[in-house]
């Protein structure tokens, strides 16, 4: 039905819609557009990631938090990926690995988040711009599990990278240890109620 365009900025834009319910009453939706996102969890070596510390105005406050950013206007997300990693934490990643996409908040915005593992890492100097305030942070992968339980990770997209790794985590330490984590995994049967990794984006 009708849509009115509210807000335009920097990232975001706001619009209004009409729409009809199934129950054939209408009604208003306030909705976020987004051009999508990317996040990464970086592995140093096959036990320890590198997490970010970033002061974020909207919570009032610092998060700990996996590397992540917006995509430019028609960027690959594996490129932005290798962008935002190098931006962020100084590290360029050799091996670059999708692990799945989801909607960050999908009752009021449409922003698909795309998350990645990071392996065989490079410092290369980190790139943040002139208004990000972002510490990095070396962390076991098991430590950063205890964090998410007693509440010390808050950040959505971390929690979901950070548990979607753990899940996966004995084949993941598997190649991450394989001639320096660079091989290319083996195919193993799963059932089809599991979300595979795929291993195409290696």
């Amino acid at each position: 039905m009708g849509s009115r365009r509210i807000y335009d900025g920097k990232v975001l834009r706001l619009r209004v819609d009409e729409v009809q319910l199934p129950s054939g009453e209408v009604t208003r939706r306030e909705i976020v557009e987004h051009p999508g996102a990317v996040a990464i969890v970086p592995f140093k070596d096959h036990e320890n990631i590198i997490m970010i510390k970033q002061l974020r105005h909207a919570v009032d406050g610092w998060l700990l938090e996996i590397p992540a950013g917006t995509l430019d206007r028609d960027e690959a997300p594996r490129r932005c990926a290798s962008r935002e990693l190098i931006e962020e934490t100084g590290f360029k990643a050799s091996r670059m690995m999708r692990m799945f996409s989801c909607y960050v908040a999908p009752g009021y915005s449409n922003e698909l988040i795309h998350e990645f593992v990071a392996t065989d890492l490079k410092y290369v100097g980190q790139r943040t711009e002139s208004d990000e305030f972002v510490k990095t942070v070396t962390m076991n992968i098991k430590e950063a599990a205890n964090k998410i339980a007693k509440g010390s990770i808050r950040d959505a997209k971390t929690i979901c990278g950070l548990l979607y790794v753990l899940r996966r985590f004995p084949e993941i330490e598997r190649w991450l240890k394989a001639k320096g984590g660079v091989s290319k995994p083996r195919a193993t049967k799963r059932r089809h109620s599991e979300s595979p990794i795929d291993s195409s984006d290696w």
